[in-house]
């Protein structure tokens, strides 16, 4: 009973260290990543993890050591003070200040990859320049949902064939993917987990996103900013698909939204065999030609 509390110390030592252990096993830790630059991420979180990991475990066996080696009713030893060390406090200072210089100088490759390497500007790496990429789409964060805006034939966002839908984000597999993405009322933050892209939507910003994604399926979309009361019902969904399930979702958007707007619908035939000849691009999406602009005053 004297040395309960070092066996506790020891216990959570052992507890900890299983934890992080078994956790991959049970998916108690980082999502599968199905983006072409997750790993850098992965790799910088597995890193610090090891690293203050290692401390984790020398600082609590220390503790625990001491804790068993003196505990008071059974420490039979003298004992000794001691008051200052200005060599002590200089080490202890020094050492952490060096690990987070090393961390912030390890994690350029990360940052660079996430935030610097826009493909938008093309493969010669400037803005402005002919080989540039439009946007693949336009998010727009509002309480409590995502509003996503795909170009319509013209290849243009903000023209009258834009298409609309809510929540229900689609992108081709392999492909880069630039978003734009903005925010209609608070700060809000789009988090992909499976894609390792957050970001968040400032009022009176527009912000590049860009990522690409290696396998198909359907992942989460959520808000990682809490942003009022039903912040927690502000999810979507991720779809993936192959670049002709793509394209077949764009043209069946194309015919959803034609059905809404019936002075336009004798042009549906036309916006269908435009919309075909269309599916081998990369990022032009089904054709739309006389959508009204009632669905673009809402954005």
């Amino acid at each position: 009973m004297a040395r309960l509390w070092s066996l506790l110390v020891l216990a959570v030592l052992i507890g900890g260290v299983l934890t992080f252990a078994i956790g991959p096993t049970y998916r108690m830790s980082l999502p599968q990543d199905v983006s072409t630059h997750g790993h850098t991420i992965d790799g910088l979180y597995y890193f610090i993890l090891a690293l203050t990991g290692i401390v984790f475990i020398a600082t609590q066996s220390v503790l625990f050591y001491f804790m068993w080696r003196y505990e008071a009713n059974t420490n039979k030893d003298p004992i000794t003070y001691t008051h200052g060390s200005h060599t002590l406090e200089i080490v202890w200072t020094i050492i952490p200040a060096a690990t987070l210089l090393f961390i912030s100088i390890f994690q350029f490759d990360s940052w660079a990859e996430a935030k610097m390497r826009n493909p938008m500007y093309g493969p010669d790496g400037k803005p402005g320049t002919a080989d540039d990429m439009p946007p693949t789409l336009e998010v727009t964060a509002r309480q409590w949902e995502w509003r996503l805006r795909y170009p319509g034939q013209d290849g243009r966002l903000g023209t009258a064939d834009d298409l609309f839908t809510v929540n229900e984000l689609h992108v081709p597999v392999n492909q880069d993917i630039v978003v734009s993405l903005k925010s209609m009322d608070i700060l809000h933050s789009f988090f992909l987990p499976e894609l390792r892209v957050k970001q968040d939507a400032v009022p009176g910003m527009k912000i590049p996103v860009w990522f690409q994604a290696t396998k198909t399926g359907r992942y989460e979309l959520v808000c990682a900013e809490h942003c009022g009361a039903r912040h927690y019902a502000m999810k979507g969904m991720l779809v993936v698909d192959t670049p002709e399930d793509y394209q077949a979702w764009l043209r069946k958007l194309t015919r959803e939204q034609f059905r809404t707007q019936p002075a336009t619908t004798q042009t549906n035939a036309t916006a269908d065999n435009a919309t075909s000849n269309n599916a081998t691009s990369n990022n032009a999406p089904a054709d739309s030609t006389q959508l009204t602009s009632a669905n673009q005053g809402e954005l």
